[in-house]
């Protein structure tokens, strides 16, 4: 995944993909005008590498010109045409293939048409690149195509985002796919993480554990961690600043994510109002809250069961058990009121199979991404 100006990309065709496609269309036109010296008029600036690799491959007498055209601004095309390079004037009655990065509507052929309508050429053909057979609306036919692709806005190998990527030797298409970021709450042993593994790879979302996330940076010995371990080591409580930079570096990590899910944060209004902030300074924003909801007895059953393969001693008193949940209680109760108020909390029953709970999860991420028109 690349990052050009303010979107994401992510791989299409590989440089492998698009030199396979210009061998095969340099040989067809190589048999077509194999008693001829055609002249190849290349339209720029978006054909310059697709005419560069082409005439590496065609290994035949020829000659090489250039147009230059513009219809795109941003990730559309204007539909208006602009003619900044003229056609030159030395092709009466010479055979003339065009060659063009990418057809889509059909309004830059059309311009093309109109440039040679009134020169007398022996024969003219248009050869493109990548061709949107969805989008065309010309009614002259694409000669020879390198490669059919989908209505998909493309960068790379000559084309371009407002001026970027027209240097990648690869082509990378727009990745319009909207971010989807929640926030997993549940009580211990409800299957958070269990459940977050499921739903990140179902949809392809980073999971972002604070407990993992701190024992990382601890552990390897990062700035932020020794930061937070100063404060632990005094029986402190780690200050929510500093675990807001640990998140801040985890979704900076993960720049093509198409969304987080975070797991133990936040635990604490101000730590909902900080990570609004958070995601508001990357303009993106918390899409919902699931809460996993289950019967504390339930869930003290699961838990007594799990200590005794973990061995983790707060897994194995009952009491302590009924201490955790509690605290949960008095912590969560505000946060779960704060995204209430914000009409993004969803409740979610976490009795039964873990298929049973993932279904009802998905149905919830599901109706959000209904909601974003996917």
């Amino acid at each position: 995944m690349i990052k050009l100006h303010d979107k994401y990309f992510k791989p299409f065709v590989s440089a492998a993909e698009i030199d396979a496609a210009i061998q095969k269309m340099a040989a067809a036109i190589k048999a077509d005008f194999k008693d001829e010296v055609p002249i190849f008029i290349a339209v720029l600036n978006g054909a310059f590498m697709f005419a560069s690799d082409f005439m590496k491959h065609y290994d035949a007498p020829c000659e090489v010109c250039f147009v230059k055209l513009s219809s795109y601004r941003g990730l559309s095309s204007t539909g208006i045409v602009e003619t900044l390079l003229d056609v030159p004037t030395d092709v009466e009655g010479r055979s003339v293939i065009i060659l063009e990065d990418v057809i889509d509507t059909g309004t830059t052929v059309k311009e093309l048409i109109l440039m040679f309508s009134e020169i007398n050429v022996k024969r003219f053909k248009i050869a493109s690149m990548f061709y949107k057979p969805d989008t065309y609306r010309g009614e002259y036919n694409i000669d020879y195509v390198g490669m059919e692709i989908p209505d998909r806005f493309i960068v790379g190998y000559g084309l371009d985002y407002n001026e970027l990527g027209r240097n990648l030797p690869e082509v990378y298409q727009l990745n319009d796919k909207p971010m989807i970021n929640l926030v997993l709450f549940g009580k211990p042993g409800a299957g958070k993480g269990t459940q977050a593994n499921f739903l990140k790879e179902k949809y392809d979302l980073k999971h972002i554990s604070t407990g993992d996330v701190f024992r990382y940076n601890i552990k390897n010995g990062t700035e932020l961690g020794t930061l937070a371990k100063s404060y632990i080591d005094k029986g402190e409580l780690v200050p929510d600043a500093v675990t807001i930079d640990m998140l801040n570096a985890e979704v900076e990590k993960n720049p093509e994510a198409n969304g987080f899910i975070f797991d133990g944060f936040p635990r604490t209004k101000a730590q909902a109002e900080a990570l609004d902030q958070l995601m508001k300074s990357k303009q993106m924003k918390i899409n919902a809250t699931i809460a996993l909801e289950a019967n504390d007895e339930v869930l003290i059953e699961r838990l007594l069961e799990r200590g005794k393969v973990s061995g983790r001693s707060d897994d194995q008193d009952e009491q302590k058990i009924r201490n955790r949940f509690q605290e949960y209680n008095e912590k969560t109760a505000p946060v779960m009121e704060y995204y209430q108020e914000q009409e993004k909390l969803h409740k979610v029953n976490g009795i039964g199979s873990i298929e049973e709970i993932t279904e009802r999860l998905s149905a919830v991420i599901d109706s959000l991404y209904k909601k974003a028109g996917v």
